[in-house]
């Protein structure tokens, strides 16, 4: 009997305190998104022209096994070169990252952190080849 006794005694003290930590934890990253929000908010809109020098991606693959589903997610990044050699990388989209080429040359907006999107010069304005070809020799 003794042992129930102290069983329940150390469920009602640990649950409360599991329950406070997992409920700071939430508070901790909420704070965090609501202070990157409020940052990134502050900070100017910045329209710059660029050039991308880099793309990449990153895939994380999960698998469980009691129900044997793999589940994979895929983040993509390009990294931009504004004119002062600055580089900056973004996280963008699955269909943005598809049409964007290292290369390219455009109008980066952007505002703190955040990206806002990238609008590519027309291809009749300028020669990819060359100003491509010209990139890669300087680095």
């Amino acid at each position: 009997m003794q042992s129930w006794v102290e069983m329940f005694s150390v469920m009602n003290t640990a649950l409360p305190i599991f329950f406070i930590i997992v409920l700071g934890i939430i508070l901790i990253s909420v704070g965090r998104g609501i202070l990157r929000y409020a940052f990134n908010s502050k900070q100017p809109l910045l329209i710059v022209p660029t050039v991308i020098v880099g793309k990449r991606t990153e895939v994380s693959h999960r698998h469980n096994t009691d129900t044997a589903v793999t589940h994979t997610d895929s983040k993509y990044y390009i990294t931009f070169e504004v004119e002062s050699g600055d580089r900056l990388e973004f996280a963008v989209t699955g269909q943005e990252y598809g049409q964007c080429a290292e290369g390219d040359q455009g109008k980066l907006s952007f505002q703190g952190k955040r990206y806002l999107g990238f609008e590519r010069l027309a291809r009749s304005s300028l020669n990819i080849d060359e100003g491509y070809r010209d990139y890669r020799r300087n680095y």
